[in-house]
């Protein structure tokens, strides 16, 4: 009987937990439950895409497509932004530029502070898809230009945004400026950490400068990125070694990546023959699909040189005069065998192309019958670096050597970025830059 009794207490206070639990989840709406980063419009000061009809978003400096977006400041230089809107029609675009410290946060300062000329101005260069199944209107900025100049280095981010709603974003995306007031002497070499060595690289370095510094360990700000990637830069690293306006970052740890591997690429500058890598070209009106060849797990295999882009792409159409409005979209499918799935994260396709994001656009799904994982993604033609990463459920970070590995012998490109923020400044100045390659044979 006393057995009865307990059992009857412990099923009554479930009860009532159950009940409170029910009438409590009543109360909360689903919107209020979701993170305001995944909430469509919330402001990411990263490049970001935040509308489904915005494709193929790049910057960089104005002249070479391949280039990283940084300008020298009171030069003639231009950051060159351009995306495609997929709606084919002309809307009402407008754009704002902030200044950010070095962390991407943003800075205390005025816009007055940064910036000659007006806070908002029009985009209003575009252009018209020619002779493409996927019809876009191509727009391209310019800065700086007639309506705006910069005043001050650092880090820039700028907003585009439909109509005078500055909350309906469209598209963001960063782009740097320096004051070049410091030297930069680096070397990128296999990692010195023998647990490591087979499968990281070591950026080392020092700079010079004639500015006076009184506390360089708080006012110098360095911030290293592998192939232009911030998801994965090193930062807040102390001077080892001071002397006559010299600072020594030599370090054995801190400073290490994961080298990786070659990236994996395709050709789909034409649809009228099958480029190395291309396994299948068929059209299914509307539109082209085109079939990669299957890409195997590297990571148990040998190191093996191919020449890459280090993870950009360039759009480019082969019968065309003007790769920005005569090159088509194309469905890409990938493949990447696998024997089973992977139950405790997910596999994801990253590059330049979708800005190093793990986005549910990009995550690819296991095909039981075919055992091998897939996804088919909307790219402009042109000429594509990717790689696979994987996420663990929980985490926000990508380890792109789960599936390929990581040797130390990947060529890779590093960017040393200086900064500083003196005792009375309010604001992080970018002054000084380096661009470093593994070349670690």
């Amino acid at each position: 009987m006393r057995i009865y009794k307990i059992y009857f207490a412990i099923y009554f206070i479930l009860f009532l937990t159950l009940s409170f639990n029910s009438k409590a989840n009543k109360n909360i709406k689903f919107s209020d439950s979701i993170p305001d980063f995944y909430k469509e419009n919330f402001l990411r000061y990263s490049n970001f895409i935040y509308k489904d009809n915005i494709k193929t978003l790049l910057i960089y400096k104005n002249g070479w497509e391949l280039s990283n977006p940084i300008i020298e400041l009171n030069s003639n230089e231009q950051i060159k932004l351009c995306f495609d809107d997929l709606d084919a029609d002309v809307k009402n675009l407008r754009y704002k530029i902030v200044h950010c410290n070095s962390d991407w946060t943003l800075s205390d300062i005025s816009y007055f502070d940064y910036l000659d000329g007006f806070e908002e101005n029009i985009l209003s260069d575009y252009k018209f898809s020619f002779n493409t199944f996927q019809k876009f209107t191509h727009y391209n900025l310019l800065i700086p230009n007639d309506d705006i100049k910069l005043k001050l280095s650092g880090n820039y981010l700028i907003k585009v945004y439909d109509g005078f709603d500055e909350e309906n974003l469209l598209v963001t995306a960063r782009f740097l400026c320096v004051e070049k007031k410091a030297q930069i002497d680096a070397t990128c070499n296999r990692a010195m950490m023998p647990d490591i060595a087979l499968t990281h690289q070591q950026v080392s370095f020092k700079i010079s400068t004639p500015i006076n510094i009184p506390n360089p360990q708080n006012e110098l700000k360095i911030v290293i990125l592998q192939n232009f990637r911030w998801d994965n830069c090193i930062s807040g690293l102390k001077p080892l070694f001071i002397g006559n306006n010299e600072y020594n970052y030599n370090h054995t740890e801190g400073n290490c990546f994961f080298a990786g591997t070659e990236f994996h690429y395709f050709d789909i500058k034409s649809v009228r023959y099958q480029a190395e890598r291309i396994n299948k070209i068929e059209y299914r009106k509307p539109f082209y699909y085109i079939d990669l060849i299957q890409d195997f797990p590297l990571r148990f295999k040998t190191y093996i040189f191919n020449s890459d882009l280090n993870g950009k792409y360039i759009v480019k159409i082969q019968e065309g005069e003007n790769s920005e409005t005569d090159a088509d979209y194309v469905f890409v499918n990938y493949y990447l065998p696998y024997d089973y799935p992977i139950i405790d994260g997910n596999i994801y396709v990253i590059g330049g192309f979708n800005n190093w994001q793990f986005i549910p656009e990009n995550k690819m799904s296991y095909n039981f019958e075919k055992k091998q994982y897939e996804l088919s993604l909307k790219l402009k033609q042109g000429y594509y670096n990717y790689q696979y990463a994987f996420v663990k459920d929980g985490t926000n970070t990508a380890d792109n050597t789960f599936i390929d590995g990581s040797h130390y012998e990947t060529e890779n490109e590093y960017l040393i970025l200086v900064y500083l923020r003196e005792n009375s400044s309010r604001y992080d100045k970018l002054i000084g830059y380096q661009v470093v390659n593994s070349n670690v044979k």
